[in-house]
């Protein structure tokens, strides 16, 4: 009798001891300093601009609406008038993602964009009429 409750208090410590070592915040996402960048090679006013601010909590609600997660600004660019934005984002391998467009024009500017994680410069494109950049291949 005596080794079955030494046993079970030598249990017990030790599942109060394991549970003491999950951090109480185990689901918080480390977030990551995220930088997007356009610009473009000859002026351009108007460029339409496409970024992502924040994580879709699933894929299903990125398609339901991905415009929902995915903002989109006007800006008028040149090669020494860059656009540029600081987000934070938990997973930019799934969502880090910048895109910029010329539209219909019929002046392509020749864009740039960059695609920066925590300081580190993970994508860069280019494109006459347009540019993205992403880790993930759309």
């Amino acid at each position: 009798m005596r080794f079955v409750r030494f046993g079970a208090t030598v249990l017990l410590a030790t599942a109060g001891l394991a549970a003491a070592t999950v951090p109480a915040a185990a689901d918080e996402a480390v977030m990551h300093q995220i930088t997007y960048s356009v610009f473009t090679e000859q002026p351009f006013r108007g460029a339409q601009v496409y970024y992502r601010d924040t994580d879709p909590p699933t894929w299903a609600d990125y398609s339901h609406d991905p415009y929902l997660f995915s903002p989109k600004v006007e800006a008028d660019l040149g090669p020494g008038q860059q656009w540029t934005m600081n987000v934070q984002l938990a997973n930019p391998n799934e969502w880090a993602m910048v895109m910029a467009t010329s539209g219909p024009s019929k002046f392509p500017p020749n864009f740039h964009c960059v695609l920066a994680v925590d300081g580190v410069v993970v994508s860069q494109n280019s494109g006459a009429k347009g540019a993205l950049c992403s880790l993930r291949h759309w």
